[in-house]
């Protein structure tokens, strides 16, 4: 069973003026090796993601503001990390968030990679040395996902996450070829912005055994700091590599967390989902039937009031007939830059909408060109 650990950031987002957020819907192609999953092309996957930091590092035009960039799962070539951490380290601003999967590693690497950061991975560390201690699984295969915090004082920490789903297959058993089960999930506690957020990997959003569902530990523990403190799980957002993002059983947990069809859930009634899948052109480990990578998405509660828009970059829906506002991109490989929706811009006298897109990426060789149509877009 996983717990949730509350992580103190220094962050200092302007009052009164909504974030900004950059996903990243690249392309991954993932290969079983070593009973893992590497990526196929290591150094083609970094000079993508490296483009991408250093146009934000520039930050042209409103990039400046980007407070979020969000990657996907295992995107990350396990040997350019340190090098992306550079990236990130000497030329990203303050005040800004960066998260990245990292491609199958060793359970053994994932502690060696906790040991260099232990001041802000205690409880990580001292939950895989006791796993460690406990059996030969050194060679487990483990995925894992970094969140990089740029505080607003110009200090970078860094902090590690493991996926608690237990299979590499994810969609059949693979006896041979479990993950490591990550036990700690951070949840990131902004002061003095009062901006709290929380990373999840792919399948762990919807994740549940006999004992325990993910996401229902996450809704219990946003209302407890709702009836603690008065705020809220701010933002959630799941790095995805899906060749189904739209499967029956995401959707029936979007359901389940905004529809408060049981009980009242004031502590993630506001939460804005961001989905952070691979691109369309992606490739590896799929199960059976027909399958689709992309479809990055932005939920909300359906409060929030957003109509019905169709465009040929996204369109916006309610999933389906689910108590939401869906902002649903397309397949292509493209960098998708908005605003986060903050719940107390709601205001029935206005006709203001909350979620507006600043700007769609797409690729132009090793660059990025924006798609200028889309700098008016807005719902």
């Amino acid at each position: 069973m996983f717990k949730i650990v509350d992580k103190p950031i220094h962050i200092d987002f302007l009052h009164g003026h909504h974030l900004h957020c950059m996903v990243c819907q690249i392309p991954s192609h993932l290969a079983m090796r070593d009973a893992a999953c590497r990526l196929v092309d290591p150094e083609a996957g970094w000079q993508r993601i490296r483009s991408i930091l250093e146009l934000v590092r520039e930050g042209q035009g409103n990039l400046k503001k980007c407070h979020f960039l969000i990657f996907p799962e295992a995107i990350m070539p396990l040997a350019r990390v340190e090098d992306a951490l550079e990236i990130i380290v000497s030329g990203f601003r303050p005040n800004s968030v960066v998260m990245f999967g990292i491609e199958h590693m060793r359970l053994s690497e994932y502690r060696d990679l906790l040991r260099r950061y232990p001041a802000d991975n205690g409880e990580a560390l001292a939950s895989v040395e006791e796993d460690l201690d406990s059996g030969d699984i050194e060679q487990l295969p483990t995925n894992v996902a970094v969140t990089v915090v740029k505080e607003a004082d110009g200090r970078t920490r860094i902090f590690l996450l493991a996926k608690s789903h237990p299979f590499v297959g994810e969609e059949h058993l693979d006896a041979q070829h479990d993950l490591y089960r990550g036990k700690v999930f951070p949840l990131f506690r902004c002061r003095p912005a009062c901006f709290n957020f929380m990373p999840v990997i792919c399948i762990d959003y919807v994740y549940r055994d006999v004992y325990q569902s993910n996401i229902n530990h996450i809704i219990e523990k946003a209302n407890q700091l709702f009836f603690q403190t008065r705020q809220r799980l701010d933002l959630l957002a799941v790095l995805q590599f899906n060749p189904k993002p739209e499967h029956r059983a995401f959707r029936d947990v979007v359901n389940g967390f905004y529809g408060e069809y049981l009980a009242y859930t004031p502590g993630v009634r506001d939460t804005i989902t961001v989905f952070c899948n691979t691109s369309g052109e992606s490739s590896g480990i799929v199960g059976n039937g027909t399958f689709s990578f992309g479809h990055s998405s932005v939920v909300i509660h359906q409060s929030h009031k957003i109509g019905p828009t169709t465009d040929p970059e996204f369109e916006v829906d309610d999933f389906g007939g689910l108590p939401v506002c869906r902002l649903r991109f397309g397949t292509a490989t493209r960098l998708y830059y908005f605003n986060l929706p903050l719940f107390h811009e709601l205001d029935p006298r206005t006709t203001r909408v909350p979620l507006k897109i600043h700007g769609i990426f797409r690729p132009e060789g090793d660059q990025w060109q924006r798609i200028e149509e889309t700098g008016k877009m807005q719902m």
